[in-house]
């Protein structure tokens, strides 16, 4: 019997290890799917194939998609919490988390792509990545509130604050880093601004590339205008922009159809065609409209008192708020489905970051803020800041206020 037993248990533990192995396979796959089309775009017999499975053999394994979802996004950042939860620790702790991530295959693109996917109220994940925000912000908030106890951090020093400001420009330099990984390294970020905070002089990063040229992103796909034909035409083309920006926005550009577009707007798909020939070209034409309207590129005029031009921009961001929350969210799904480098958009979005960070290091150079402020690391910290303030917000707009939380950090700045 004994011999029995001892064999029976052996077949179970290998089919248990076969099962997981298996298990890991299609999370791996549906992982690398995610990143590629948006998991709007991705089905089970997408996630299959994938994985050199059949339909009926990842149905053994998970029920359905949103199962799949679930699991990964659980796995995504409860190592982090539990390290920040932990108490006898210093702020080089977000330094090693970063390091950590950053070796972590697949994770950085997964989680950017997720949490900006996640942004929209429709998606399964949303609920998930909100509650990870709040509850990231309390450990933060109360593992700041220890160090400044500590005294490794000033006194002054607004530990709620700090923590939602830490975790949003870190959100913002993950995706970033998608876009620009040869300028924009995470943890050596992280650890220059820490630096900072405990008051510690730091070098220049050596990324510093300031020329405050007003040259335009080159996307590539041909910049659309609304400027031909007659006004019925011009007019039917407007509202297809704008059902396509709230499609875009709830769905992401790979999971929307040109259809359920046209059925948005009360016209078939060939009269759709007919104002724009292909899905390609109106994400072109509700990028532009986006840019157009939230008109950020007014702030890089070099003829604008630096300081003023930096003091006003959290008015700006209370204004976008306040007027365009549906450009806000159509930009954070955009930009995050945009990080894998087959979609459309992926250039424009890296020329965008590219631009808008030497454009801000121009501006914040005429500061003369003295040498150990490097104005490109600055810059990048800003950009990185306010995108992932937006994204905070997008889930939380009671618990974060982008404008204030952006006026605290640029009063910081121009005040050194």
């Amino acid at each position: 019997m004994g011999v029995v037993y001892i064999a029976a248990a052996g077949a179970a533990n290998a089919r248990a290890a076969s099962a997981a192995r298996t298990r890991a396979t299609i999370l791996e796959s549906a992982a690398t799917l995610f990143v590629e089309r948006g998991f709007g775009a991705v089905s089970l017999r997408d996630i299959a194939a994938e994985a050199g499975l059949s339909h009926p053999g990842v149905l053994k394994h998970f029920s359905s998609k949103d199962e799949i979802l679930d699991v990964i996004v659980d796995g995504l950042e409860q190592a982090n919490e539990d390290r920040i939860g932990e108490r006898v620790i210093g702020v080089d702790v977000f330094v090693e988390i970063a390091r950590q991530n950053a070796l972590r295959p697949g994770y950085i693109p997964l989680f950017a792509t997720l949490a900006g996917e996640a942004t929209s109220s429709a998606h399964p994940a949303h609920a998930r990545f909100r509650e990870r925000h709040r509850r990231l912000r309390g450990l933060s908030g109360q593992f700041f509130a220890r160090v400044i106890a500590d005294g490794e951090l000033s006194a002054e020093t607004d530990a709620v604050g700090e923590a939602i400001r830490l975790a949003a420009a870190w959100d913002g330099l993950q995706l970033i880093s998608l876009y620009l990984p040869d300028r924009v390294d995470v943890p050596s970020m992280l650890e220059t601004h820490l630096r900072q905070l405990q008051g510690v002089a730091t070098a220049p990063t050596g990324t510093s590339r300031v020329d405050g040229s007003n040259a335009e992103p080159t996307p590539d796909f041909a910049p659309w205008t609304n400027d031909l034909g007659y006004a019925p035409g011009r007019k039917r083309r407007e509202q297809i922009i704008v059902e396509a920006s709230a499609v875009f926005a709830s769905r992401g550009f790979y999971a929307a159809s040109l259809r359920e577009i046209a059925e948005q707007v009360g016209i078939g798909k060939s009269t759709l065609l007919h104002h724009f020939s292909s899905k390609e070209e109106l994400l072109a034409a509700v990028i532009e409209r986006r840019d157009s309207t939230i008109g950020e590129r007014t702030v890089f005029d070099p003829q604008t008192d630096p300081r003023g031009t930096m003091l006003s921009l959290p008015d700006g961001a209370r204004r976008d708020a306040t007027s365009q929350p549906g450009l806000i969210e159509l930009y954070a799904v955009l930009s995050a489905e945009a990080a894998a480098p087959s979609h459309p958009a992926h250039y424009y979005f890296e020329q965008r970051f590219a631009m808008a960070i030497d454009r801000f290091a121009g501006i914040i150079s005429r500061l003369d803020l003295g040498p150990d402020v490097d104005p490109w690391f600055e810059a990048a910290w800003l950009v990185a800041l306010w995108d992932g303030l937006q994204l905070q917000w997008l889930y939380d707009p009671d618990g974060v206020d982008v404008g204030d939380q952006l006026e605290a950090h640029v009063a910081s700045l121009v005040g050194r």
